[in-house]
């Protein structure tokens, strides 16, 4: 049984995972993470602070210390889009080289797109048909497209749940006639954009369709566990969209596996997501909380 480390260093955060390897057979041994925020500051110098470069150096030594006593045959690091930008990721690269003796591999947009493609496809496993991932949020739309093991291209649209909370939802309870008037907005604005696609299989990613899965399971405390492979049917998806519709966002509080700070604009994730199985024709999502690390597992042991 051969074990790994795998190291996604981003702008916000280092997800840190060590897996055994057996037969082909992936078992997570340890998924952690910190939020390290590499990128503090980024936006308005163009660099990496020094404070940040400590900061980070100090948890990937200690992320290492735990590979290594775990007996890791090998660690594998790659940067994301902070040390793609950072006018100093060099300097952090090799203060992390000096320090640590990790060699981080920077991966472009590109590739970051096509592993974490191949990590939600590792929740289905391996197939041959096309696959549609979306992701909902606050102020945008995300779809990767694919087809078996071959990522072909994303598309971001303008499309998310605040912006329509703000423009259709504001009586708490929401009025009727305003939950029609925005899945008709949501419906005509989405089939200009992907009405002629085509899929097999659509999963879900993002807090929006995680939060969903938690409140279908009565969820009490989050267990990604469960969550991951996790169905969400069209029945279910309509059943939620007329809980919320039907509560005040106080009472939505108080759902089982809604996060509170959720509360006022799940009606709006829930009526883009309706929408997107009415138009790709699909009345079931699997859902995945799966990332980048996953991809580079999936990609290199599994497929």
């Amino acid at each position: 049984m051969k074990k790994y480390a795998i190291l996604d260093i981003g702008t916000n955060s280092i997800k840190f995972m060590i897996v055994e390897i057996e037969n082909g057979e992936v078992n997570i041994v340890l998924d952690d993470n910190n939020i390290s925020r590499l990128g503090e500051g980024l936006l308005t110098t163009g660099l990496i602070s020094e404070k940040a470069i400590k900061r980070n150096v100090i948890i990937l030594q200690k992320f290492m210390e735990i590979a290594r006593k775990a007996d890791a045959q090998e660690i594998i690091a790659v940067g994301t889009m902070c040390l793609r930008t950072a006018k100093n990721s060099d300097e952090f690269i090799e203060k992390v080289k000096a320090e640590t003796g990790l060699e981080i591999q920077v991966i472009p947009g590109l590739e970051e797109a096509r592993l974490s493609y191949l990590a939600v496809l590792s929740t289905i496993g391996k197939t041959d048909q096309n696959v549609t991932i979306f992701d909902t949020g606050g102020g945008s739309t995300e779809f990767i497209f694919g087809k078996g093991l071959e990522f072909k291209h994303s598309i971001s649209l303008d499309i998310g749940a605040v912006a329509l909370t703000e423009k259709f939802l504001v009586s708490s309870p929401v009025k009727k006639s305003k939950l029609d008037a925005m899945l008709k907005s949501i419906k005509q604005y989405l089939q200009k954009k992907i009405e002629k696609r085509k899929t097999d299989y659509l999963l879900g990613i993002g807090g929006t369709v995680t939060n969903m899965s938690a409140v279908m399971q009565n969820m009490e405390k989050y267990d990604p566990k469960k969550i991951q492979g996790s169905i969400l049917s069209y029945d279910e998806v309509t059943r939620q969209l007329e809980l919320y519709a039907s509560k005040t966002i106080e009472e939505r509080k108080k759902i089982a596996g809604l996060q509170p700070k959720r509360a006022d604009v799940i009606l709006a994730g829930a009526g883009i997501v309706k929408t997107i199985m009415d138009i790709f024709e699909i009345y079931k999502i699997t859902i995945s909380d799966r990332g980048l690390r996953h991809g580079l597992v999936f990609d290199r042991f599994q497929k």
